[in-house]
């Protein structure tokens, strides 16, 4: 596909397969086409490791911060449980919203939480809201380490942001599914992967090994969740489509 991008005559050029189509610069189908771009040569920099939170490095995208701020106000859980740590800037995000909603702890779970990024979280100001788990996400020895935090009738949301691969997720979605509760959502982040094979840093095979896929797996095998994007709780935009790292990632848990 090739996009021209004509600023004089505000238009976008859309060629592909030997057709030429003309869109209005400023029009929802343009913006769409020029968004998929921008997220592909944004991931290519390393854009999303450009950020921080309150002194922590967050790796992720702003607009998927703010969008699950949204879904944590609207869905008030009482524990989130998040899979992959990293340098703990998500961690530190969360249990931010949680001290200004005022109650609320987060779980971090990694198969290794590096020494300095140890220190770094537990000796933040938040660090009271935290619970950090080390091991792999999806052994059984982890996984009762993480039941025993949990208290009867605390709702829970889940977000697995650890090992990518799409037999990976498939067991995190296995295996955390059960400790959502009714109304929230276990979150399968990073399904940009699909879109990014092609890429100097990609993989041919991301095209099917990815979150994406494991979780629409799971949503066709599992009927208690419905995969879906979370209503926006104010949105007076034309853009269709968010811009964002987790395609298809949302499982609402029904009932």
């Amino acid at each position: 596909m090739q996009i021209i991008i004509d600023t004089e005559r505000r238009e976008l050029i859309c060629q592909e397969a030997g057709q030429s189509k003309s869109l209005p610069l400023c029009s929802a189908e343009a913006f769409e086409l020029i968004n998929r771009q921008w997220l592909k040569v944004g991931w290519s920099l390393k854009y999303s490791y450009s950020f921080s939170w309150l002194g922590r490095p967050v790796i992720q995208l702003p607009e998927d911060l703010l969008r699950i701020q949204e879904v944590i106000f609207a869905t008030a859980p009482d524990v989130i449980i998040e899979t992959g740590v990293a340098h703990g800037g998500s961690l530190v995000f969360y249990a931010s919203l949680f001290k200004v909603l005022g109650k609320g702890r987060v779980v971090g779970v990694d198969i290794e939480i590096r020494p300095h990024n140890r220190r770094a979280i537990e000796a933040h100001s938040l660090a009271p809201l935290i619970t950090l788990v080390e091991g792999n996400s999806v052994a059984p020895t982890t996984l009762d380490r993480v039941r025993s935090l949990l208290h009867p009738g605390e709702k829970v949301l889940v977000i697995l942001d650890s090992c990518h691969t799409r037999q990976h997720v498939a067991a995190e979605l296995a295996a955390y599914s059960p400790l959502v509760t009714p109304g929230s959502y276990i979150v399968a982040t990073d399904g940009i992967m699909r879109d990014l094979s092609d890429l100097p840093a990609g993989q041919p095979g991301w095209t099917h090994d990815n979150p994406c896929e494991a979780a629409r797996d799971f949503a066709q095998s599992h009927p208690e969740f419905a995969m879906g994007v979370p209503p926006r709780p104010f949105d007076e935009s034309s853009c269709p489509q968010p811009l964002t790292y987790w395609p298809g990632a949302w499982l609402r848990r029904l009932g």
